[in-house]
């Protein structure tokens, strides 16, 4: 078997038997790696790279906005951070502006150190 597809099976197996909590951590890690490569995109005048990663990042986030529960409150806080996250990553796809983009990586970032400190506190018994 070749080493990308061993890994590629072995991703697979990841996603198929991970928790919820643990599917919205790879997704977050998602959002934060291609958020990078658009920015490396950006920097190094590759347009296109740029703009196909910040559709990705912009893709995360839909579906994370999908995919939430609004009958509970804190869905609402999630909802205006998704909201305004995907405002940002147009604006920043529009103007190829890497400050933009800088700023929705720091907040992905966030988003997600949080994240995993809420399963870490659960795994516990303190959540």
């Amino acid at each position: 078997m070749a080493l990308p597809q061993a890994y590629a099976q072995y991703n697979n197996s990841k996603i198929l038997t991970a928790k919820p909590a643990e599917l919205t951590l790879m997704l977050y890690e998602g959002a934060i790696k291609f958020c990078n490569i658009a920015l490396t995109g950006l920097e190094t005048n590759d347009i296109q790279k740029a703009h196909l990663n910040i559709i990705k990042v912009q893709k995360i986030i839909d579906y994370l906005r999908q995919t939430l529960d609004m009958s509970y409150p804190v869905a609402q806080d999630f909802e205006n951070i998704y909201s305004y996250l995907s405002q940002r990553l147009i604006e920043a796809n529009m103007k190829k502006d890497a400050e933009i983009l800088g700023e929705v990586n720091t907040h992905l970032h966030s988003v997600r150190d949080n994240w995993k400190l809420v399963m870490e506190k659960v795994a516990r018994g303190e959540g």
